[in-house]
């Protein structure tokens, strides 16, 4: 069995490639999550790691490198086998909830499900399961808007859990929080990500999250430094 869900080796990206307003934003970034470990992702703002993240999510593509998923060389798919291995393999969790605001907490959950042909009835079970694992069950019949922020960030992990994804990747998933519900609500992250056997890479300011991780490795000037 492979011990290493995500590799990163050599990624470069700019963007305006060729023109005199050329960003080149990564140079050379290598990285390596292993199977069940939570990395931490350091760096200053502007210096990438959303980029590195949405190359690794699958969501952007790097200019040249490699890119392997447990595995599995992700460099050369074409747009359809992205989705799909983006859908079926990947979690992704932003700063800002991005729940959709017509629908329940439940119902925010079961349609990834839904979308990735899981019948309603198993989805609903695992969304239910998935919201009290994170302590907000009780809330699963409300809407967004009825809900406190570390409520909906909650339930955006649980969004990003629901099609059991194995790789999660997590943009400031606290980063809209003050300081006492950010704790609480990385702590629920943290079981989640614990009970179901995840790797992880987890971007963040905040030196004391990063210190309950596994591992810290900064970004600066293109390149992780380990």
């Amino acid at each position: 069995m492979n011990d290493v869900m995500l590799s990163l080796e050599n990624v470069t990206k700019a963007y305006n490639k060729g023109k005199p307003a050329e960003v080149v934003v990564l140079r050379g970034a290598t990285l390596s999550v292993a199977r069940g470990e939570v990395v931490a992702l350091v760096a200053p703002s502007g210096a990438g790691k959303s980029t590195l993240l949405h190359i690794a999510g699958l969501l952007d593509t790097a200019d040249s490198g490699e890119m392997r998923l447990d595995g599995t060389d992700l460099a050369g798919l074409s747009d359809r086998a992205r989705t799909q291995a983006r859908r079926r393999d990947v979690g992704f969790i932003y700063q800002f909830h991005h729940l959709l605001p017509e629908f329940t907490a439940l119902e925010n959950i079961i349609l990834p499900q839904l979308a990735n042909g899981i019948p309603r009835k198993d989805a609903e079970a695992r969304a239910r399961l998935l919201l009290d694992q994170v302590g907000v069950g009780p809330r699963a019949d409300h809407r967004p808007a009825a809900l406190s922020g570390g409520e909906q960030q909650r339930i955006a992990f649980c969004r990003a859990l629901a099609n059991g994804p194995r790789l999660l990747l997590a943009d400031e998933p606290t980063g809209n929080l003050d300081p006492g519900t950010s704790d609480q609500v990385f702590g629920a992250l943290m079981t989640l990500v614990r009970e179901t056997g995840l790797s992880a890479l987890i971007a963040t300011h905040n030196m004391e999250l990063a210190a309950r991780m596994d591992r810290l490795v900064r970004l600066e000037a293109g390149r992780v430094i380990l």
